[in-house]
């Protein structure tokens, strides 16, 4: 059984709550319509996550068989010796982005130009290794943007469906509950008024 709100049983109340529940509706209205959007988007950007974690699987392993390699024909020292003081072959930009109401990080990475290595005790595999580490990173920085982006429409999606289930299964009862029991009892409170009412005029004219 719904619980009332504990209020006076009066006119002005009556009122009130009949306004601030029509502003309720109104708000579950949007709410609900925000969450439909949510979770379209969610289905959008769910697609578009599982292509790039698809093609990051295919680069990663690609990637590391190639640094595999590279480090059979040169060595683990000489590749260390010959990756220290690189530049770095990846711009990473990170912006701040909104989508309904939602914050998340847009995540920009661009190849640079690799940086000449001397050619002693280097192999040839090794630019084809720091390419293709590159490339690497550049789908890894798209698949963070697309994991991150996709956890927080889905947060905020959850959120958006409790309020509605709140407001719809919970607090709007409630005031509807409120408002009958109000107008139940002021429908009374006139019949009683109209019945002494009536009563004191009869009363009136046998005098």
């Amino acid at each position: 059984m719904v619980q009332r709100l504990r209020v006076p049983p009066t006119k002005s109340v009556l009122l009130r709550l009949q306004r601030e529940a029509k502003f309720l509706e109104q708000g579950c209205d949007l709410l609900e319509r925000k969450r439909e959007l949510l979770t379209r988007l969610v289905y959008e950007r769910l697609k578009s996550y599982r292509q790039v974690r698809t093609r990051a699987q295919a680069v990663l392993k690609d990637a590391y068989h190639r640094l595999a390699t590279t480090q059979l024909r040169m060595g683990s020292r000489a590749l260390r010796q010959a990756g220290l003081g690189l530049d770095p072959a990846v711009d990473v930009r990170i912006l701040p982005r909104s989508s309904l109401g939602v914050e998340y990080p847009s995540v920009t990475a661009e190849r640079l130009p690799l940086q000449p290595v001397s050619l002693l005790w280097t192999d040839a595999s090794f630019d084809e290794t720091r390419s293709r580490m590159a490339e690497l990173a550049v789908v890894l920085a798209d698949l963070a943007e697309a994991e991150t982006v996709l956890r927080r429409l889905l947060t905020e999606q959850r959120k958006t469906r409790k309020r509605v289930n709140a407001l719809k299964y919970n607090v709007i009862p409630r005031y509807q509950t409120t408002i009958r029991a109000i107008e139940s009892a002021l429908e009374e409170e006139e019949r009683n008024t109209l019945f002494q009412v009536k009563l004191l005029s009869e009363q009136g004219r046998q005098i």
